[in-house]
């Protein structure tokens, strides 16, 4: 797991993912109970979203300085990760 202290720009990148997974949560949920026109599209376009902020916290999780502004792993770390299981 990435330490503030030791390595706080990963740390920043792991926060913002976190933090923007949670605001856009939070904007999905408002949308779905004031806008009853809401549609599957919309839903599967925000969920995937929050999904990648999700998933780019978890994958990047243990991610060194250098790592955490690399766009490729960027791209593979956003991939739904293949060691958790939901419960």
């Amino acid at each position: 797991m990435i330490d503030k202290r030791t390595a706080p720009v990963a740390w920043s990148t792991l926060m913002y993912e976190l933090e923007d997974a949670q605001e856009h949560l939070m904007n999905l949920c408002k949308e779905m109970n004031c806008n009853s026109e809401y549609s599957d599209i919309e839903f599967q376009i925000d969920i995937a979203h929050i999904y990648s902020h999700l998933n780019r916290a978890w994958n990047g999780r243990n991610a060194t300085e250098k790592q955490s502004d690399d766009e490729v792993l960027w791209r593979q770390w956003s991939q739904f990760p293949t060691d958790i299981e939901p419960l």
